[in-house]
């Protein structure tokens, strides 16, 4: 006997099998006649089905998308986020490309002319160019990795098969800064996630990167895009394994805008396309030897390919798990979407010698970043999640005189992560080392930047098919590898000459630049708007950067002390594209102003007035009436001198002051001045 609730029982006759073809209506007879019984009921098993969203897909080449469900668990685990109810519904996603087929049967029913546009031909339509070798087929097949209509009899599904998907038609053609920019900032309010498998040559010697206008569409998207949240650019991390070349020299992938995808193969190997740097967030599945399954989706006349390939297969498979996250949690800004990838991505089953584990904790790679992306666990860890603070920027002068490099240069600096100001990072996100460097053989270089955390980041790695002689010029590498580590402490730079030959270069500009976020209580109180003529300078997005006392404006932050080659005093300040001030509030005080700029006072006397920088801008405000003073002293001088020779010629006699109780000051001049 069982109690079911109150006075029910659930009574089980030891001569009554537990399930019968009969009735057993003896039994019932029995209990139904007991005056002590109200009501009985022989339980009868019902058919119930569960009510969950989630059917496997009937696609014919749905048993072929190992990467999306495979019973090893080798996959993105994309089921698992499908059970849960999430399928990319209500996401946008669009593919910057060479052009997608609208009327592709397996795309026609997901396809948003909203989401799309021909850049090249300048009007809205981005069906591809057909050609006899089918050169555009590409914006295509990663359409239908994204979102490949499921349950219809065609093809495979995309990891998002309820997303709605469009295509910039913009590589078939002349690709300029505007071709580039017009594509990014297509219908920001529109489309909430942007794919892109393409960027600079993958040749091992290039070294390029976004544009003016394209860097400026990538601001505006991050700030302005998806009604402030920012849109999302995901990019593939590059084609260049063979050639050796470091995606890190890919400005594209290299962007803290941007999140960027590498390559696994079916078994977990590095594959040989595969560039490595410590740009790379994350990975995805796709192609890899002759022997392994690569990745099945739409093509183009309305075909399907089972063979599509690269680290350009792998962008589309992130958006499209990112596209589910966004179900998940509409509220999710661009950097709460890196967040995620970097909490949820996996290090399991892929192999590599270079696996490290960073001052949290987390196993990162410069092949793999963080790992596979698990569709199933950010979709849970989005349900959940909490916006992230506001994104804080501590920029660093480590190195301002020019530094030989000869074989081996090692910079080290202790640094407080712009503690004081409005700009303390106290959590990590991007690490940036922009560095200016020239260089006779630029390919013989390795350069790495250790964190206080001791995370070793390789920023560049040998590129042997790079000859050149150009160096870099305030190249920003960027690394993710100590994403939440804290940034105060020792930072060290290494740039090393692998080759071993006679080389020479010089180490022109280091700065750090620490992207991340602020502990609650160090929250600086509400900035000046951009309208604000009192503000001295603004940064990326458009905050008053307000340094509080002692210290001092230098280069878009804030630092307790000039570095070397640098004092504090006045001068018109220098905005980057973003800032919008009205020229009758460029007149800085308190920055910090290079020497060449400074006044011309002698190296001995500069250096004695370093003491005391109020003291210094003091004696700098007086200078003029000083100079007028002495010149009028010396004019009396020489008149007086000429008028006594005269005298004494005459043989006049002149009574002189006693000197005996030595020169009277009058609010004297400082020592520097005499």
């Amino acid at each position: 006997m069982v109690q079911v609730f109150g006075d029910y029982y659930h009574f089980r006759h030891r001569t009554v099998v537990k399930r019968s073809l009969s009735d057993h209506r003896g039994t019932q007879v029995r209990l139904e006649r007991d005056p002590k019984v109200t009501w009985a009921e022989q339980q009868v098993s019902k058919k119930r089905k569960k009510r969950d969203v989630y059917q496997e897909p009937s696609d014919p080449k749905f048993r072929d998308q190992w990467y999306l469900y495979n019973p090893n668990r080798r996959d993105l685990n994309a089921r698992s986020a499908w059970e849960l109810g999430y399928t990319g519904k209500g996401v946008v996603v669009s593919i910057l490309d060479d052009g997608i087929e609208k009327n592709h049967p397996d795309l026609m029913q997901n396809y948003d002319p909203d989401a799309s546009y021909d850049v090249n031909d300048g009007d809205p339509d981005p069906q591809p160019r057909y050609t006899q070798l089918n050169d555009n087929r590409h914006g295509t097949r990663c359409a239908g990795e994204v979102a490949a209509v499921a349950n219809n009899g065609i093809c495979g599904v995309g990891v998002a098969y309820n997303a709605k998907i469009g295509g910039v038609r913009m590589l078939d053609g002349e690709v300029t800064d505007m071709v580039e920019a017009q594509s990014l900032s297509l219908n920001p309010q529109h489309i909430d996630v942007y794919s892109a498998s393409w960027g600079p040559e993958d040749d091992g010697k290039t070294v390029d990167g976004p544009a003016k206008l394209a860097k400026e569409a990538f601001l505006r998207g991050v700030t302005e895009g998806r009604n402030g949240l920012g849109s999302i650019f995901v990019w593939a991390s590059g084609n260049g394994g063979r050639e050796l070349d470091s995606c890190n020299c890919d400005g594209y992938t290299n962007s803290i805008y941007t999140l960027s995808i590498s390559s696994s193969t079916q078994n977990g190997n590095v594959p040989w396309y595969s560039e490595a740097c410590s740009s790379t967030l994350a990975t995805t599945y796709s192609s890899g030897n002759p022997k392994e399954k690569q990745i099945v989706t739409t093509d183009l006349k309305s075909k399907c390919t089972d063979s599509h390939t690269g680290t350009s297969a792998s962008a589309p498979l992130a958006a499209g798990i990112i596209a589910l996250a966004l179900e998940a949690n509409k509220n999710l800004t661009w950097r709460d979407m890196q967040h995620l990838v970097v909490r949820t991505s996996h290090p399991a089953h892929l192999l590599t010698n270079d696996w490290r584990t960073n001052g949290v904790g987390r196993k990162v790679s410069h092949s793999y970043g963080y790992g596979l992306l698990d569709a199933s666990g950010i979709v849970a860890l989005a349900e959940t999640w909490t916006n992230v603070r506001p994104q804080r920027k501590c920029v660093i002068t480590m190195v301002s005189e020019p530094r030989n490099i000869g074989s081996h240069l090692s910079i080290n600096m202790s640094v407080e992560a712009c503690m004081g100001t409005g700009s303390h990072v106290t959590s990590l996100e991007h690490v940036q080392a922009r560095l200016t460097l020239s260089y006779n053989r630029r390919g013989n270089l390795a350069i790495h930047l250790i964190s206080p955390s001791g995370t070793r980041s390789t920023l560049l790695h040998p590129r042997p098919h790079d000859y050149s002689s150009e160096g870099f010029n305030d190249w920003a590498f960027m690394t993710t590898h100590s994403w939440d580590e804290k940034p105060s402490g020792a930072w060290t730079l290494e740039i090393e000459n692998v080759a071993g030959a006679s080389d020479y270069g010089t180490l022109t500009q280091f700065i750090l630049v620490l992207y991340g976020t602020g502990s609650a209580s160090s929250s600086p109180p509400e900035q000046a708007p951009s309208g604000n003529d009192n503000c001295k300078t603004l940064d990326l997005r458009q905050i008053c950067i307000e340094c509080n006392a002692g210290y001092y404006l230098f280069q878009q932050g804030c630092v307790k002390e000039c570095t070397a080659g640098f004092s504090l005093g006045s001068q018109p300040v220098n905005y980057s594209v973003g800032n919008f001030i009205p020229p009758a509030s460029l007149d800085s005080l308190g920055t910090c102003v290079h020497l060449n700029q400074y006044m011309r006072e002698s190296p001995d006397s500069f250096m004695a007035s370093q003491g005391s920088p109020g003291v210094q801008l003091q004696l700098s405000s007086r200078l003029p009436i000083a100079v007028a003073v002495l010149s009028c002293m010396a004019i009396i001088a020489t008149f007086a001198g000429t008028f006594l020779m005269l005298q004494l010629r005459s043989g006049a006699q002149i009574k002189l002051p006693s000197l005996e109780g030595g020169p009277r000051p009058r609010g004297g001049l400082q020592p520097w001045r005499k």
